[in-house]
């Protein structure tokens, strides 16, 4: 049995912590007990600040923990790789961290390495930014699940969203980038000692503007091969130029009209939203949780991929309602394989943590609603 740090105790962290009771070894879990639904399950469980590393960096070494990990959160990324790097156990390292972290450092570091994402700049109050077509996203430099994102038309707008953007920031900084319509989509994939394995392309469905957070996402992709060839292609740069060397990533990216493919970001990380916890293994057969743990603990087997299916997640609020009644109604439906409500009262969403339920699907086909 060995002893597995997990960083975060929320729902997004819950598959985590069970899978390492699944493999036997002994969790001790790190994270405010406010949302901490991982605390019941977790052997141990530690009511400390997923950012305070030293506190946690302290009580890791004197347990003498044999890996640490966390799956689905860019907040608790520095943490372990500063836990880690200091402990001598695997994980990237921890300068590396904060530029997987930070979307102004991390564009720095595209241009750097040539890998193609949209212009962009540090966001500042009452700069014009003329040299920018509009339209332009501006978005904290340092939160996930669209906290803080907003799609600016017109210029006299600006201001308020960069000042919104920064109230959202832990940092309290913004970038200003160049918007690229089209699809959008993300890459699920594996790293070990620097080798990059791509287990799946995502395809994502968002409320659009000025929000765009996220209602669906379905695997495999649907685009062409040549375009998936492209994303592959951007996305083993990226990871390449990070310094991504082992575990877990999610890296999102737009395709415009003329097939031209742009990083938006890339985090250290499995994808939110069930993406990495969930769809992967439903649409590839591939235990992407095990395998971060199992990398966590110095150990790698070179991925399988055994199902050829599609998997897919709708998440429920007022721009979706009409899913509601197929959540109502999930055991009607063979291929919904999990489905909640979480918030009996249904809004319109800002960010992804205001939506109210979701269903979990796998079939041999794309479900449309």
């Amino acid at each position: 049995m060995k002893k597995i740090a997990v960083i975060g105790a929320g729902y997004l962290q819950l598959p985590l912590v069970m899978k390492v009771k699944e493999m036997g070894h002994e969790v001790h879990c790190f994270a405010w007990e406010e949302g901490a639904v991982s605390k019941e399950i977790a052997d141990y469980f530690y009511p400390i600040s997923i950012i305070d590393k030293e506190l946690i960096l302290a009580v890791c070494s004197q347990l003498k923990v044999d890996g640490i990990v966390s799956i689905a959160s860019d907040a608790a990324v520095p943490t372990v790789c500063y836990v880690a790097e200091k402990m001598g156990l695997l994980g990237n390292s921890f300068a590396d961290a904060l530029i997987t972290t930070d979307k102004f450092l991390m564009r720095q570091c595209f241009i750097e390495h040539n890998v193609n994402s949209p212009k962009y700049s540090i966001a500042k109050e009452g700069l014009l930014y003329e040299d920018f077509q509009l339209p332009v996203i501006v978005k904290p430099t340092d939160r996930s699940g669209s906290r803080g994102v907003l799609k600016v038309e017109r210029i006299e707008d600006l201001n308020n969203a960069i000042i919104r953007a920064q109230s959202e920031s832990f940092s309290k900084q913004a970038i200003v980038e160049e918007y690229v319509a089209g699809d959008e989509v993300s890459v699920e994939s594996i790293t070990w000692e620097g080798i990059h394995y791509i287990l799946a392309i995502t395809d994502k469905t968002t409320t659009g503007k000025p929000y765009f957070v996220e209602l669906a996402h379905h695997q495999p992709s649907m685009l062409s091969n040549t375009i998936q060839e492209k994303i592959k292609v951007e996305t083993l740069k990226a990871l390449t130029a990070l310094n991504i060397n082992y575990g877990a990533s999610h890296s999102e990216f737009k395709i415009d009209k003329n097939g031209d493919v742009f990083a938006i970001e890339v985090g250290a990380r499995m994808g939110g939203d069930f993406i990495g916890s969930n769809l992967v293994q439903l649409s590839t057969g591939y235990d992407f949780v095990k395998a971060a743990i199992d990398i966590c603990l110095g150990n790698f087997e070179e991925p399988m991929i055994t199902n050829d299916l599609c998997s897919g997640v709708y998440f429920l609020s007022e721009e979706s309602i009409h899913i509601l009644q197929i959540i109502e109604n999930s055991k009607d439906y063979s291929y919904i394989v999990e489905s909640k409500i979480v918030d009996e009262v249904i809004t319109s969403i800002q960010s992804s943590a205001d939506r109210s339920g979701y269903f979990i699907y796998q079939s041999n086909k794309k479900i449309i609603f």
